[in-house]
């Protein structure tokens, strides 16, 4: 009898290697899709600029790219690189995120680029840790840095990533709790190509958008999908799972809509809320409550506010942080999205 000369493998062997086959495909398949139907956005190129990476990726961050295209290429403009950015009062950079909300993004895109000039003489670092050390550049929008800009085999777990792999898993834990984002970093580690390879960046977007063109929140389009044949999810729609919403919480805002001689009188917030924006003065004395000029709703995280405006008086002396702004110095100054939409409407109404 001939023996084989095949070494025999073991029950884990065997596993280790198919799942080892599995991601290889994956990563192949993927790739080939995302050549085929990526998206051609402003921040995606060739050269993949590394402070036009992040830029997007910071902006990105609670807002959809339908919004982020015409804001991003405006800031290009504005502020073409870190230094341009660097260099910039805070007042100007505030307006030219105003709209996109969650302005700790803004203030710390400023500080980032002032200690890139300071401490890197202008030039994004390449290496993870340095990457990370910079102000406001979680786990997240760091690996993303190293792996868009620099193609570094880093893994990267955004909203799109994680149901893409929750569901590839069967993953049915929720994803939001510890247990599950240590899951979603392994997985996304060991998908990674090996850095020899190469290709990391391009898997790792390819991934990304597959979690935002085909692998939906809602609707999955599985007939659509690349590696459905990979795809261990018995009922995608009911993957990821979630820990209970926090429930909404009720909040009041009153305001004192105070116009004189073509001018409104706002006021600097100095709050962690809106740090540095202006917003109409809160209704303090002075102020009839009797009939309110305005009643507006807005969301803000898991708050609903409710802005009620009345009209007010003028006090005898303005507080250091009030000032009076003339209509039409009001297109350059950084007003927070809720109170400029009630101004707008105040002033339609007038008083």
């Amino acid at each position: 009898m001939k023996l084989s000369s095949k070494p025999h493998k073991t029950p884990v062997a065997e596993r280790k290697e198919s799942e080892t086959n599995r991601s290889a495909s994956l990563r192949k398949l993927l790739v080939d899709w995302f050549a085929k139907v990526g998206r051609d956005l402003p921040w995606r190129n060739q050269h993949r600029d590394p402070y036009a990476v992040l830029v997007s990726e910071i902006m990105l961050q609670q807002t959809q790219v339908v919004t982020v295209i015409d804001y991003f290429k405006r800031w290009m403009i504005r502020f073409p690189d870190f230094r341009s950015l660097a260099q910039a009062p805070e007042a100007e950079v505030l307006h030219a995120w105003q709209g996109l909300g969650y302005y700790s993004r803004a203030r710390n895109l400023h500080r980032a680029a002032q200690k890139i000039v300071e401490f890197h003489g202008g030039e994004m670092p390449r290496d993870l840790p340095s990457i990370q050390a910079l102000p406001g550049l979680g786990r997240y929008t760091a690996g993303a840095v190293a792996t868009f800009a620099f193609d570094r085999s880093t893994p990267i777990v955004d909203a799109n990533i994680a149901r893409v792999l929750a569901r590839l898993e069967d993953f049915s834990d929720p994803i939001d709790s510890a247990a599950g984002q240590k899951w979603l970093w392994q997985m996304a580690e060991e998908l990674q190509p090996e850095q020899r390879v190469g290709g990391a960046g391009v898997f790792n977007e390819a991934l990304m958008e597959l979690g935002a063109l085909v692998c939906l929140p809602r609707a999955p389009k599985c007939p659509e999908c690349p590696i459905r044949s990979l795809c261990k999810a018995k009922d995608p729609a009911l993957i990821p799972v979630k820990k209970a919403a926090a429930k909404t919480v009720e909040l009041k805002e009153e305001c004192a809509w105070i116009v004189e001689e073509g001018r409104v009188l706002l006021e600097r917030q100095t709050g962690s809320r809106w740090k540095g924006l202006w917003k109409l003065s809160p209704a303090h004395e002075g102020v009839s409550k009797r009939k309110p000029l305005l009643r507006m709703e807005y969301p803000f995280t898991n708050h609903r506010v409710t802005l009620t405006v009345f009209v007010g008086k003028a006090p005898v002396q303005l507080p250091p942080n009030q000032e009076w702004f003339d209509w039409k110095a009001l297109e350059n100054v950084a007003i927070t999205a809720p109170h400029r939409r009630a101004i707008e409407r105040c002033r339609v109404r007038g008083s």
